[in-house]
């Protein structure tokens, strides 16, 4: 599913190309930021059915070779323990997963030369190599083999982010993220499995709307909110200070006041870690000076209550 901490990273972005582009159309950058959400969940579905291509390539050089005209004893008797998969063939048959692809117009059926680098990395790989020799034949072995493949070949593969930019520029960034939910299936698959049990866009029904309300209110209240933190960064130019630095501030500032349910300790540790991968090297540490400062004042003035476990 999901993460809040994708969501806030998806509603700075689009906060980030509204102001930049300085559209008045409010609507039309939120229809943005879904699409980018939607897509995010596109591509967890894309990834869990790479396994498969990998696989169907494999048995496709199996093929070949025993149609040649002299084959080896190998070609004629391959080892077929890899396209014979038990996990590779629950996600092959999934109704659930091949639903979802159909509808969304998902396939990796241009990109055959990164199938075929991509089993060539897996071939070469040592887990590959000592899988293939081993004579079990269990689910336990098979999934070890997939979530592997997941773990170790796919996140550095400058090819597949090629391929990815490629499919969508909505895809950016979001490779990890999608890697992260496929292995959470993986993780969750049993041998009496008859479907694999996806998982959910969002972990709670109102996520969304949490995203669109961020971003509502973090764009109408931007200059105000800007100014706020502009009064207690005096002895900083805040023009000078990066603008990704001013969403984060921002909007973290606008969860602050806006979400009574969520804690603020919780608020603050995702904006300054998401601050640590999005901004200036320096940036996590002055956010997290400057929000401090922030939160005082804002206690100062009334406008943060929290409520349930916000209290904490």
């Amino acid at each position: 599913m999901i993460s809040r901490r994708l969501l806030r990273i998806k509603v700075l972005k689009a906060l980030y190309a509204h102001l930049k582009s300085e559209s008045e159309s409010l609507m039309a950058s939120e229809k943005t930021l879904v699409t980018s959400i939607d897509k995010t969940y596109d591509l967890y579905f894309q990834m869990l059915s790479l396994i498969v291509e990998v696989a169907s390539y494999a048995e496709q050089r199996q093929q070949v070779a025993m149609q040649k005209r002299l084959p080896t004893y190998e070609d004629l008797n391959p080892n077929r323990k890899f396209v014979e998969n038990s996990v590779v063939r629950l996600i092959a048959d999934s109704d659930s997963v091949n639903d979802y692809l159909a509808s969304r117009k998902l396939s990796w059926a241009k990109y055959p030369e990164l199938i075929k680098t991509l089993f060539t990395q897996l071939e070469q790989s040592e887990y590959y190599q000592k899988y293939m020799a081993s004579p079990e034949r269990s689910f336990r072995e098979d999934l070890a083999l997939v979530t592997d493949f997941y773990t170790n070949e796919l996140e550095t593969s400058e090819m597949l982010e090629d391929v990815l930019d490629e499919q969508s520029i909505l895809w950016n960034d979001d490779l990890g993220f999608a890697l992260v939910m496929v292995t959470r299936t993986l993780s969750n698959m049993r041998a009496s499995h008859r479907d694999v049990k996806v998982l959910p866009k969002f972990k709670s029904e109102d996520d969304l709307e949490y995203a669109k309300e961020l971003f509502e209110k973090s764009a109408i209240n931007f200059d105000r909110n800007l100014g706020q933190i502009e009064k207690v960064t005096r002895n900083w130019d805040i023009e000078r200070v990066a603008f990704m630095d001013n969403i984060i501030m921002v909007t973290a500032m606008t969860e602050l006041m806006s979400f009574p349910s969520i804690p603020v300790k919780v608020t603050l540790d995702e904006y300054i870690e998401i601050a640590k991968f999005y901004s200036t090297q320096s940036s996590s540490t002055f956010i997290n000076g400057v929000l401090d400062r922030v939160v005082a004042v804002l206690n100062e003035e009334g406008l943060i209550n929290k409520s349930g476990r916000g209290l904490i």
